[in-house]
């Protein structure tokens, strides 16, 4: 398994044609594999907001249920928001939400798995970015200066290569 920041540099552009213009991938040659992702976003707000969060108490209602719900749905339809990215079929999408009020952080971690001859990096960050947007949605209006950071891969596995971010 690949770790860390190891980047494999492509032998050339897979994602422009030979006029230059962007195009998407034709995967019809690809094997069929399970394939699994594993995302990661974190959201700062004051530590007074991060307990309304875990509290479930802010003034728009449960937070944490809403952004999970939110992560998913955006997972099903992230090949209508990213433009090259292919529509697949998922087999499993989950987002968890753990809140550390001391801290004002809300960490947020979505996962997505399909078989198919794609991965699911993009469903996995899709989820986690719109999840984050979403906590930031529900507390605007307590506190203005939320800031969503740290949206990252964190985790893949099934295409040609595995991969994995060490901490």
């Amino acid at each position: 398994m690949q770790t860390g920041d190891d980047a494999h540099p492509p032998e050339s552009l897979t994602h422009v044609d030979a006029s230059g213009n962007a195009r998407m991938v034709d995967v019809g040659e690809k094997a069929v594999t399970d394939r699994f992702a594993k995302a990661r976003a974190r959201v700062r707000m004051l530590p007074e907001t991060a307990a309304l969060v875990q509290r479930g108490d802010a003034p728009k209602g449960d937070v944490i249920a809403t952004a999970r719900l939110a992560g998913v749905m955006a997972a099903k339809r992230t090949a209508e928001l990213v433009p090259l990215c292919h529509p697949i079929l998922l087999s499993f999408v989950d987002v968890s939400i753990e809140v550390d009020a001391a801290a004002g952080l809300v960490y947020i971690e979505a996962e997505s798995r399909t078989s198919g001859q794609t991965g699911v990096e993009m469903e996995a960050i899709t989820a986690a970015s719109i999840a984050a947007v979403t906590v930031y949605d529900m507390v605007k209006g307590v506190e203005r200066g939320v800031s969503i950071e740290n949206v990252e891969l964190t985790e893949k596995s099934g295409g040609r290569h595995d991969w994995k971010r060490e901490d």
